[in-house]
């Protein structure tokens, strides 16, 4: 029976960086940190998921002023539970900073604090919030 909160279908995570090398950065690929996974097998499971950075922007377009940038996990990224994942458009590097612990961000800053989530079915009700988004594979709206 489901509770009166009902189920949370997905789980939050972070942008770390973008995959690099000792000089290089490659924007294409995106490092994320999922919340609770720690071991590359807990982030196997994640492989294939679809993921969505979801932001809010100044200007409304057709009603709304939620942008989503999605993509999906490629691969996990070493031994400590941290994936890649591929996005249509190369997240944005100011998102790079809102990985820091919350006290260490000004104030005005706290609105774009990112977030990663892992979705059995995309809820459209999910679009009010900031942040990332993991979704099934068939989950999409």
């Amino acid at each position: 029976m489901p509770s009166e909160q009902g189920h949370r279908l997905y789980v939050k995570g972070r942008h770390l960086s973008y995959q690099r090398g000792k000089h290089n950065l490659n924007p294409n690929t995106s490092l994320v940190q999922i919340e609770g996974v720690t071991d590359p097998k807990a982030a196997s499971f994640y492989l294939g998921k679809k993921v969505a950075f979801v932001y809010r922007a100044k200007r409304e377009v057709r009603g709304s002023n939620i942008r989503v940038i999605w993509g999906k996990v490629t691969r996990p990224h070493g031994n400590s539970g941290v994936v890649r994942a591929k996005f249509r458009h190369n997240l944005p590097p100011q998102v790079l900073r809102c990985h820091r612990p919350r006290h260490a961000l000004p104030l005005h800053h706290l609105n774009s604090f990112s977030m990663l989530y892992l979705v059995g079915e995309f809820p459209r009700s999910f679009l009010h919030a900031d942040g990332f988004s993991v979704s099934g594979k068939n989950g999409i709206c």
